[in-house]
């Protein structure tokens, strides 16, 4: 939950880490045509683009200002189970997850604030989660199916 909102954008372009994100999903194996796993999938990446990479405008400002977004996960993961998912392979974790987000001051130091998420992220490991074309991704590796830009509570 945490990797996906850390970025540092004097080390990759707004496009290129899009792009990236996208390498970790993996269609929801819930749905029967191939056609409505790549609907869902896409409709989930982009749920992702524009609930965590921040808007072209503002990651500029921040590329302007030398800056870049950590994020750590604080606290414990929940999981719960998902809906028809007869694999039992699929989980839903939440979790409040803390973004520094750390800008230069023009003077040689750095400013920095915290903003505080709560987050929910469905998850597929095992047989049916499928690697990215060109990766280093192994079939059975846990991708996303689906990022909640809220969290979704057991």
């Amino acid at each position: 939950m945490a990797a996906a909102s850390t970025f540092d954008t004097q080390r990759s372009t707004r496009s290129d880490w899009l792009a990236f994100l996208d390498t970790w999903f993996t269609p929801d194996t819930r749905y029967s045509s191939e056609e409505d796993r790549q609907s869902d999938m896409q409709a989930s990446q982009l749920e992702m683009r524009q609930a965590v990479v921040l808007p072209e405008d503002e990651w500029n400002s921040l590329a302007r200002e030398d800056g870049r977004v950590t994020a750590v996960t604080r606290g414990d993961i929940t999981y719960s189970g998902v809906p028809d998912d007869a694999s039992g392979d699929m989980k839903i974790g939440t979790a409040d997850v803390v973004l520094t987000f750390t800008r230069s001051d023009g003077n040689g130091g750095e400013t920095s604030y915290d903003e505080t998420a709560r987050v929910s992220v469905q998850v597929l490991c095992g047989a049916g989660s499928i690697p990215s074309a060109n990766s280093d991704q192994h079939a059975g590796d846990c991708k996303v199916v689906r990022y909640f830009s809220g969290s979704v509570e057991p």
